[in-house]
């Protein structure tokens, strides 16, 4: 499939400190593609690297090694950047303008004039909600609705290239909801969309792909369902009519008995511990099986255990190359 980003042992080396400088690596050889008309995720604790590698992609600072290349061009080609649309973490416009005229400015540097401009303009502001309040100063608006104007922006030059910095930042659950149908509508019409978030429930609702970073390192990926559906570990057992004194003939056995109502209960099985062998004997005691399921993974686990994992060696191992995106072995990339 074609790649709409591509970035090849990206690295970012900034030098801190007044009195005796020294370099800090925000971004480490990172390597991945990320497919045409996906949406993908960029995942990772603040200080990951994530806001640091989309700057880089879109040119508003520049790597120390390493190259990339978006929608098939190098990194800041012209006719690549009029096809992109980018929202940064926290959007700063003139406040002293009007969100009609704020995006009027941005769709004539586009090239827009005339009723197709306003109209431009009218249907982006439009996609993300923003009614009447268009004639109101920006400085009157709401951090949530300042966001909702640079989505408006993002989207104003109708890209095929979305990339988004914490989109979801300062909107409440109504806006949280329409930015994530937004983003689906984008990408059912053909278009790539790149966003960076640490919220976990956005990308499991969106991403078919994301990507972990983890102090400046890429330290999992791939499919969202090979990371989380195949990962099985346990069994949830739901069974009624049975004693209480009955079940917990099983505490040596399960992980966690839970009572739902009267003589139901739900028993949580190690996934050494196949069902069957204590199904047996909860049905000669008189139960029902109700209910029997693996329980899966989910994307909050994977990414604190490797989040976690990563972090505990960080600067250890600063030198191991790239990890998989598929497999979750070391020296290759994210795609």
């Amino acid at each position: 499939m074609k790649a709409a980003v591509e970035t090849a042992d990206l690295t970012k080396d900034f030098t801190v400190g007044f009195w005796r400088p020294r370099p800090f690596r925000a971004l480490d050889r990172l390597t991945l593609d990320v497919p045409a008309g996906e949406v993908f995720g960029l995942l990772g604790p603040n200080g990951a690297g994530k806001t640091t590698t989309l700057k880089l992609l879109m040119q508003l600072v520049y790597p120390s090694s390493g190259s990339a290349r978006l929608l098939g061009r190098p990194v800041g080609d012209i006719d690549a950047r009029r096809r992109i649309g980018y929202l940064p973490e926290n959007p700063y416009f003139y406040d002293y303008l009007t969100a009609d005229e704020l995006l009027g400015y941005f769709a004539r540097l586009f090239g827009h004039r005339g009723p197709g401009c306003a109209k431009r303009v009218g249907d982006a502001l439009d996609q993300v909600g923003i009614g009447s309040e268009r004639r109101l100063q920006l400085r009157k608006f709401s951090k949530g609705m300042l966001q909702r104007v640079g989505l408006a922006q993002a989207l104003l030059n109708d890209p095929e290239l979305v990339v988004l910095d914490e989109p979801m930042s300062g909107l409440d659950p109504i806006g949280r909801h329409e930015v994530r149908a937004l983003i689906l509508r984008l990408r059912d019409e053909g278009r790539t969309v790149l966003f960076s978030s640490h919220i976990l429930s956005d990308a499991e609702t969106l991403c078919r792909r994301v990507a972990i970073l983890a102090g400046g390192r890429l330290v999992a990926g791939g499919r969202l369902s090979d990371l989380t559906e195949l990962r099985i570990r346990g069994w949830e057992v739901v069974v009624g009519d049975v004693d209480e004194a009955a079940v917990r003939r099983f505490e040596t056995v399960a992980t966690r008995i839970d009572a739902i109502a009267e003589r139901r209960f739900t028993l949580e099985l190690p996934l050494g511990h196949p069902p069957e062998r204590v199904l047996g004997d909860l049905l000669a005691l008189g139960g029902h099986l109700l209910s029997v399921q693996p329980l899966r993974e989910t994307l909050e686990d994977y990414f604190v255990e490797h989040v976690r994992a990563a972090t505990g060696s960080r600067f250890a191992g600063r030198d191991r190359p790239a990890v998989n995106a598929d497999s979750s072995t070391s020296g290759r990339k994210v795609g």
